[in-house]
């Protein structure tokens, strides 16, 4: 896993930290950046090799263990010979001196310098490199190494952004915060790790346990089980772990039933195992800082399906990583588990080629032409190519969807998701492809269920209330995708759904139903939140307590104010865990106004613009704090300041549109908001004022012809509906 963050776009209305780069720390650098330190019940994987000498000697082969390493001969893999590369306006050199390895580049300040490698970021298909600044921070390249094969265009240094010159000052810059490695990386590349970080001197002091990801970065704190291997202890449980990755639960896979797939024989297996595999192989929200272990919905908030991060049908968009496409998948329905496909030491799969998935499928009902028609040894004859398509991020590393779903061209087509037939038969139409699947299969080539459609309109706009709750009575639609439908309906638009999502077995539900509350009556959303309040994962409470913030303690029964007030501190401590990032305060901001405290919002959204000046939701939000407090002379500087940054942001044409119209000026909002309109037509609320903007300034027909554009194109909206009605069109 590699770091590369988007820019932003809208206001942060909840944060979902992106964690997209991931190293280890070493021994105290020079600078002070960095400490090795064994915490508390952590002993290090030093105390691991004697006794468990395979599977040392397979983990020192793998990924895990070079996440990252000093620089040195051994471990830097891109060419410091004097190489030099142009990307985005700026010429940077690299080089060797005194022993050390060296790039000449822009730096802070746009000016060029020297910079000291300290160490190698991943390995492969691209390794990356940190060198330490002041204030304890490891800052990572963005040209990067491509260490693939010559023959596969590798080779050679990159740009993680070749189309995109990227100033000094701004957070992609490669000295910015986005590419900073305690905040966005160190957690999931090292063990045991403390960020550190300290809001006000904006610094860090960042400690680890192991360089890489070791033993204990799976298997917990090993103080525990070290002393139960001296002391030949008997009885003791889980061998002194806290908890067992074995995931057996006196089961057994079975034989092949009559579709040729075998069978889990033997109590469910629970989600152990993934769950310690998850923290690093997710789209997530940290819940506090330092080593966390145990229930991943007890640490981790995970982002569920949304627009942008996922298509709609459930397959990788974004930078999301495995899990959230796993969960999707008939595999993790069946009660298999990571380890069953990979060898976790090694972390490559158990089999080369097709042999891992006929582990469970049968080789001569599935590794065929017959099944694949496609010819053998080929590779559209793996089960990988047409089973788990891949997306390419940070510029050469192609990553493979683990929905495991069935090709479905047609529905692909519809709403602009990946699919293999499409990839590799541009010559046929998507309706010609299905066809031949259906033709193979005997079935029509469409999706499980009703969501894929049903996100498809949620995304657009629409009110796709009825369609999402078809998804959601589907005994099919797996957890995380009942969850962001029940998080995407309209408000009030199901109680009995809502209902039964908040008593959901699946903490993944249930949060996406304490999503839901905040559209709801304040006496049905203390019912709704009363047991979420008090659910046994921290990410449901958490929930729940954000969508009660704006109801006063009068409004709640007595039984309730303890746990609400718990539940808050929770959820603050959680949003604190990762104060480094502007979205947080915008965050918090949002929390204190919803409890009447502008003071605190308002200094929340300063410490938002102190970190990051040019964050432009911050400076919407606090202009929208002062509009409230009827401060419009005070708002106007900051969304001026607002809409002259870039990229040009939708929200501040909007916010800096209606400011206008406040303040009388028809011409300048006209203009304004028909900009922000340009920015995001699928915008209800920013089309629906335009619109109202140009009938007053006499053009009616333009504004009418604007509204039925958007209801063409995007579907009904009611607002949009009622103003065309009053305006007598249909």
């Amino acid at each position: 896993m590699h770091l590369m963050i988007r820019r932003w776009s809208r206001i942060l209305l909840s944060l979902t930290l992106i964690l997209l780069m991931g190293v280890a720390a070493g021994r105290l650098l020079a600078t002070g950046a960095v400490q090795q330190l064994h915490p508390s019940g952590y002993v290090g994987v030093q105390a691991c090799a004697g006794c468990h000498a395979a599977e040392t000697a397979a983990w020192r082969r793998s990924h895990h263990a070079r996440a990252m390493q000093p620089a040195s001969a051994e471990s830097v893999a891109g060419h410091f010979d004097g190489s030099v590369v142009t990307a985005g306006g700026v010429t940077s050199r690299f080089f060797q001196r005194d022993g050390a390895f060296w790039v000449r580049t822009e730096g802070h300040e746009g000016q060029p310098a020297d910079f000291r490698i300290a160490y190698t970021f991943g390995v492969y298909p691209l390794q990356q490199y940190l060198t330490p600044m002041p204030g304890g921070r490891l800052q990572a390249l963005t040209l990067a190494w491509d260490a693939r094969p010559r023959g596969q265009g590798g080779q050679r240094w990159f740009s993680l952004y070749p189309d995109e010159p990227i100033a000094a000052g701004d957070p992609l810059h490669w000295t910015g915060r986005s590419f900073n490695w305690n905040g966005s990386c160190a957690d999931c590349h090292s063990t045991a790790v403390t960020r550190g970080y300290d809001l006000a001197t904006d610094s860090w002091a960042t400690k680890v346990s192991d360089l890489d990801v070791g033993c204990e970065a799976c298997h917990g704190p090993g103080q525990n089980h070290l002393v139960w291997a001296q002391s030949g202890a008997k009885g003791t449980v889980n061998h002194g772990f806290t908890f067992s990755l074995s995931n057996t639960s006196g089961g057994h896979w079975g034989t092949e039933d009559a579709r040729g797939i075998r069978q889990w024989q033997g109590p469910r297996r629970d989600d152990t195992q993934l769950e310690q595999c998850a923290p690093c192989h997710a789209r997530r929200h940290d819940l506090s800082d330092g080593p966390q272990h145990g229930p991943f919905a007890d640490n981790h908030a995970l982002s569920l399906l949304d627009d942008g991060l996922y298509f709609a049908d459930g397959q990788i968009r974004d930078e999301v990583f495995e899990t959230g496409s796993f969960l999707q998948s008939k595999m993790h329905a069946a009660g298999v588990t990571c380890a069953d496909c990979h060898d976790p030491h090694s972390a490559k799969l158990r089999s080369p080629g097709n042999g891992t998935c006929t582990a469970c499928h049968s080789p001569a009902r599935f590794d065929t032409e017959a099944h694949t028609h496609h010819a053998a040894a080929t590779p559209a004859s793996q089960c990988m190519t047409c089973h788990m398509p891949t997306r390419t991020y940070m510029g050469v590393h192609d990553r493979h969807d683990h929905s495991i779903r069935l090709p479905a061209p047609a529905l692909a087509a519809k709403i602009g998701s990946t699919d293999p037939c499409i990839t590799c038969h541009k010559d046929r139409s998507p309706a010609s492809l299905a066809s031949s699947i259906a033709s193979w299969t005997g079935q029509p080539s469409q999706a499980r269920s009703a969501a894929p459609l049903a996100l498809f309109a949620a995304f657009r706009g629409e009110d796709a209330s009825g369609v999402l709750l078809a998804a959601e009575g589907d005994t099919h639609t797996p957890p995380i995708v009942r969850a962001t439908t029940l998080s995407l309906l309209r408000a009030g638009a199901s109680m009995p759904a809502i209902r039964a999502g908040a008593a959901d077995k699946d903490p993944l539900v249930r949060m996406g139903a304490a999503r839901e509350l905040i559209g709801l009556p304040p006496e049905t959303r203390v019912t709704l939140a009363a047991p979420l309040l008090i659910d046994p994962m921290r990410s449901v409470r958490i929930e729940a307590a954000r969508q009660l913030a704006g109801l006063a303690d009068a409004d709640l029964p007595i039984t309730l104010i303890t746990p609400r007030a718990h539940a808050e501190a929770e959820w603050i401590a959680a949003q604190n865990a990762s104060a480094q990032w502007p979205e947080t305060h915008a965050n918090l901001a949002g929390f204190w106004a919803d409890k009447g405290d502008a003071p605190r919002a308002e200094a929340e959204l300063r410490t938002a613009l102190r970190l990051e000046p040019n964050f432009v939701p911050g400076m919407i939000n606090l202009a929208d704090l002062y509009r409230a407090e009827g401060h419009d002379d005070q708002a106007r500087p900051l969304l001026e300041q607002a809409v002259g940054i870039a990229p040009p942001n939708a929200d501040a044409f909007y916010a800096y549109g209606l400011l206008l119209v406040r303040s009388g000026d028809k011409a300048g909002a006209l203009a304004t908001l028909s900009r922000a309109a340009q920015l995001r037509p699928q915008d209800a609320d920013i089309i629906r004022a335009t619109a109202l903007a140009q009938y007053e300034a006499g053009q009616a027909g333009k504004a009418t012809k604007l509204l039925q554009g958007y209801v063409s194109h995007y579907g009904p909206d009611r607002a949009i509906m009622a103003l065309l009605a009053g305006w007598g069109q249909k």
